[in-house]
């Protein structure tokens, strides 16, 4: 038997294994009988597993979503978390799925996992920046992100989710230089660029005048080209809130616009297809309140993150703690960040 139809064999084998437990899982829940068909493996990267799929229970048929985690080791955070964020963000009006069930068990798919509505459209960054460009609707999409980033950040302390609470002892920038510094101690090889960052964002500090608090609220950290989905008319939704956390707005607003999320369309600053202006225009007109001074500050820390994250990608694969292409491959990206870090702290 050739190592190509091995390969084919094992995919199959996993796909069927998939379709029996989501059909026991959610013949458990509904009390019914359910036939789950069409299985289709979704571009999720190394982390993640997303499959959709179909279920049919006699005349009612819905198009669903599987997210699972089928690596524990990797897990950022408990799936019954990430669960309740989206739920969150959902009651708050944001744009996201809708999660009809959780669960931690690791019969039914191999790892913890929570289905959720299906909401078509394109994931793909490449795809999703020639769609913009036969659209034209790039500007509207920066647009509805900025809206969506401000209902985030509004959502009141009270109506968070319980695990989303700012327990530190210091603010959000100097918590994450503390992190970064832990970062920048892993490395495998001198890092030069990195120690300059670290310098610069140390002497650069945000602060928002005398006797104010910086602001702090929940934060999605994630939400980029890749985890969009983008439509002929528009955003559709946003995915992948495994790193929401507590944080400064900023920070949400910065991550989108780094060079690295542009795929090679450098002139539109957020995610490739809009500028500046349009996300802040969305931010504002939704309530949200946009300070420059910190965001060009948290775009910096997330070069500088993106940068130590994919070196520490790199670092599992070698270590054999997570060996995967995509972890691999992810080291040899680190010279763009470094790149980047260079002209955003420039003089």
């Amino acid at each position: 038997m050739t190592a190509k139809k091995e390969m084919r064999q094992a995919a199959e084998a996993d796909v069927d294994a998939l379709q029996a437990g989501l059909t026991r899982f959610l013949s458990e829940q509904w009390d019914d009988a359910v036939t789950v068909q069409s299985l289709q493996l979704s571009s999720a990267g190394a982390r993640r597993l997303n499959v959709l799929f179909d279920a049919v229970r006699g005349d009612v048929h819905q198009s669903l979503v599987l997210t699972a985690i089928p690596n524990a080791n990797i897990m950022i955070q408990p799936i019954v978390d990430e669960a309740e964020t989206i739920r969150c963000a959902h009651r708050a009006g944001l744009d996201v799925p809708d999660v009809l069930f959780v669960s931690e068990n690791t019969d039914y798919v191999g790892g913890p996992f929570f289905i959720s509505t299906r909401m078509d459209g394109e994931t793909v960054p490449r795809k999703v920046l020639r769609l913009v460009a036969a659209q034209g609707h790039g500007a509207a999409i920066a647009e509805r992100l900025g809206q969506n980033f401000a209902r985030l950040h509004a959502i009141n302390a009270a109506h968070m989710p319980t695990h989303i609470q700012w327990r530190e002892s210091v603010g959000p920038a100097e918590f994450s230089l503390l992190a970064l510094e832990e970062q920048i101690k892993l490395q495998l090889q001198p890092a030069p660029v990195f120690n300059l960052a670290m310098r610069w964002l140390e002497d650069h500090l945000p602060s928002v005048g005398v006797g104010k608090a910086l602001p702090i609220c929940l934060i999605h950290a994630d939400m980029r080209s890749g985890n969009l989905v983008i439509s002929e008319d528009g955003l559709v939704a946003i995915l992948d809130w495994e790193g929401s956390r507590a944080g400064d707005p900023m920070t949400d607003l910065a991550w989108p616009c780094l060079r690295t999320w542009r795929f090679g369309a450098d002139a539109q600053e957020v995610g490739g297809f809009a500028e500046r202006s349009a996300l802040i225009r969305g931010y504002e007109a939704a309530g949200g309140t946009f300070d420059a001074q910190r965001f060009h500050w948290w775009k910096v820390c997330s070069t500088l993150r993106w940068g130590l994250g994919l070196a520490g990608q790199a670092r599992t694969h070698l270590d054999g703690s997570m060996p995967n292409i995509v972890m691999a491959a992810s080291g040899r990206r680190v010279a763009e960040l470094e790149y980047d870090l260079l002209g955003l702290i420039k003089p």
